[in-house]
């Protein structure tokens, strides 16, 4: 498909989720992906191998195979629900999406750390939908602002960027200007949240992830360490059933202790522990379907 029907596409099926009754169209998205679920190519696929290392834990002996059966059909599913709810977001009263957080665990820390004036550093991997929780803290008076990865051609990064700040979203092109942007809004106090369970532009730090050594951007510890703010990590889960629920970790320890290499590596070995809690507590939302270990590319 070209960068230009690309656009077209994604375009018309955003408009035409809008408008359909939610239960519709996130239940339709739903069906179709565990259709495709059953198809011998994701039993071999990076997603199936993604799941696997999560449910492994590190263990040596592969998963069951049935178990991870399931987890990919429902990993799928999990994926189609995201992609429906995300289209409808910038069509829905930001009141209701606030009223369908059924809980937020953890939630504390964040209002702590907004009250310290000293700006917030969300690190957030991608699990069920963190679209949500970003126009449940604009609503609440905490609009985030978020890096998000440049997209072919220009004018789909610039119509999903328009609907993210429909949301009450910042949007930050992922390029070499990002980083004092968001440093400016840390600055004045502000919310930044930061997608880093993907290495996309492959300069991240070595970490260990699910047994497995990968690497994950210094963003967040970065930012934290030169702007004093406060470094979170969170996840947006989806369900129970329509609603969906938050989960926020305690601080991360970002006082200078060594060289700024070395602390920006500790402290980003501390965000991927966090992270990889957040995503085993609900694998079959952990929406990577690339390769995230150097050993399985």
């Amino acid at each position: 498909m070209s960068p230009r029907a690309r656009y077209w596409l994604y375009r018309t099926l955003g408009t035409l989720i809008e408008r359909l009754p939610e239960r519709v169209d996130v239940r339709t998205f739903e069906v179709v992906c565990g259709a495709l679920a059953r198809l011998p190519r994701w039993r071999q696929s990076e997603l199936a191998a993604n799941l696997d290392r999560v449910l492994a834990g590190g263990a040596r002996e592969p998963t069951d195979p049935h178990v991870l059966d399931r987890y990919v059909t429902r990993g799928l599913r999990a994926y189609g629900r995201y992609w429906a709810e995300g289209a409808k977001l910038p069509a829905m009263r930001p009141s209701d999406v606030t009223a369908r957080i059924c809980f937020a665990e953890g939630v504390e820390h964040l209002r702590d750390a907004v009250a310290g004036g000293r700006g917030v550093v969300i690190a957030l991997p991608h699990i069920g939908s963190w679209e949500w929780g970003g126009m449940m803290l604009a609503d609440i008076g905490w609009p985030m602002t978020a890096v998000a990865e440049r997209l072919e051609p220009p004018e789909l990064f610039d119509w999903f960027a328009a609907k993210r700040v429909q949301m009450g979203l910042g949007v930050v092109p992922l390029d070499d200007a990002a980083g004092a942007a968001v440093a400016k809004v840390l600055r004045a106090g502000g919310v930044v949240g930061l997608l880093c369970d993907r290495d996309i532009q492959r300069n991240g730090l070595d970490v260990e992830l699910f047994g497995a050594p990968t690497t994950m951007p210094a963003g967040p510890a970065l930012l934290a360490l030169r702007t004093g703010a406060t470094l979170l990590c969170a996840g947006v889960y989806s369900g129970p059933g329509r609603d969906h629920h938050v989960v926020v970790t305690p601080p991360i320890d970002t006082e200078r202790a060594a060289s700024i290499r070395d602390d920006v590596a500790r402290v980003t070995r501390d965000v991927a522990g966090e992270l990889g809690w957040l995503i085993r507590r609900a694998p079959e939302q952990w929406h990577v379907l690339q390769s995230n270990w150097p050993d399985a590319a």
